[in-house]
């Protein structure tokens, strides 16, 4: 892989600093999200779908999969926010001042701590944003919106048109009429195993704040009192 000289500007930019990662799902609809605000954020794919009515903007936004930039890229493109677009779907959205390709890493790399390289898929685009939250220096992530439960036929991996609302996200339109690719809950735990041992190794940490959430991998957190009691010393 080919080293992108301007990704470097981003290593360590937000050292020591926090992060919020806003998964996609339906629990976002039981939140206040309004904190936010006061947050440096990474929304990841079809996040666009909720923030008139979330009430907050993304610093950054990470879409790696190339079925979902081909649908949402021009909204994404819209966005005001930073982007990482996973190589694989660099076709669907070009590069820009706020567009950045990423490379997308194998086996041996089980998490990239240099996003200048690339990036490990790992089965889960929030584990892409972890790895480029660690390259940043964020020294705390706290993720929400993870549900890390779904309703789908079939085996990890393959593609089906959703027909009905999305009940899997927090939009019913997220998905709705459109192929989407099913999840791989095995595999993405496997990775944020891989991202908790790395972020504590280096003396850093990552809180699930999810409002009921089914992962098991973070340490667990309410999100009312992680965001209200430390507020943000990053706008």
């Amino acid at each position: 892989m080919t080293k992108s000289l301007a990704l470097t500007r981003f290593r360590d930019l937000h050292f020591g600093q926090r992060a919020v990662i806003v998964c996609n799902g339906p629990s976002l609809n039981e939140m206040d999200l309004r904190p936010l605000r006061k947050e440096v954020v990474f929304g990841l794919n079809k996040i666009h779908l909720g923030l008139d009515r979330f009430g907050f903007q993304p610093r950054y936004l990470v879409a790696v999969n190339p079925r979902v930039v081909e649908q949402a890229g021009k909204a994404i493109s819209q966005l005001s926010a930073i982007k990482f677009i996973g190589a694989r779907a660099a076709h669907h959205l070009p590069q820009d001042a706020l567009t950045h390709h990423v490379d997308i890493l194998n086996p041996p790399v089980l998490f990239s701590r240099d996003l200048t390289h690339g990036v490990r898929e790992g089965g889960t685009v929030t584990f892409v944003a972890l790895q480029i939250a660690f390259y940043m220096g964020f020294s705390e992530v706290v993720i929400i919106g993870m549900d890390h439960r779904f309703t789908f036929k079939g085996a990890p991996h393959e593609a089906h048109q959703l027909t009905g609302p999305d009940l899997n996200h927090f939009s019913p339109d997220y998905f709705s009429g459109q192929v989407w690719d099913n999840p791989d809950l095995v595999r993405s735990e496997a990775s944020y195993a891989e991202a908790r041992r790395i972020f504590e190794a280096a003396g850093r940490r990552i809180f699930d704040a999810t409002v009921g959430g089914a992962c098991t991998v973070f340490k667990k957190a309410d999100y009312k009192t992680i965001l209200e009691a430390q507020g943000s010393a990053q706008k």
